[in-house]
């Protein structure tokens, strides 16, 4: 019975041996194809956002919210100027929030620098933008 299984293994590994040696791949490709990844490539700059995480700094809703918001932004980006901080109106909240994290990792750990300064800060999903492209 061994002898059956190990000249079955030879026989295997001698048919994949010589089809790797003497075989040739041709790829014929479609010109719509080139044309396709074309179109992705430009849909992909247009529509720059996907799910990821961002850091919710602040929210308020009445008459002077957006005025605090304001307010609020300038103090951060003067805190971290190398953190992007985005203001979005949902109504009927106005809202603060920092970041474009792909994994929720990478936003704790910027939480972390913010925290002292802005207490109530916490990490919540998102839409992100994607990093450029060159």
């Amino acid at each position: 019975m061994k002898r059956i299984v190990i000249l079955i293994i030879c026989m295997v590994s001698a048919a994949i041996s010589f089809a790797q040696s003497h075989g040739s791949v041709n790829i014929e490709q479609d010109d719509r194809i080139e044309s396709l990844i074309s179109k992705q490539r430009q849909l992909y700059k247009l529509d720059s956002s996907f799910n990821g995480y961002r850091i919710h700094v602040f929210m308020e809703i009445g008459n002077e919210a957006l005025k605090h918001a304001e307010e609020v932004k300038k103090q951060f980006e003067k805190a971290f100027p190398d953190i992007p901080i985005y203001l979005t109106y949902a109504e009927p909240y106005f809202r603060l929030r920092a970041g474009d994290f792909r994994n929720r990792v990478e936003a704790e750990k910027c939480l972390r620098r913010i925290k002292p300064r802005f207490k109530e800060a916490f990490v919540t999903t998102d839409m992100i933008y994607r990093p450029k492209l060159d």
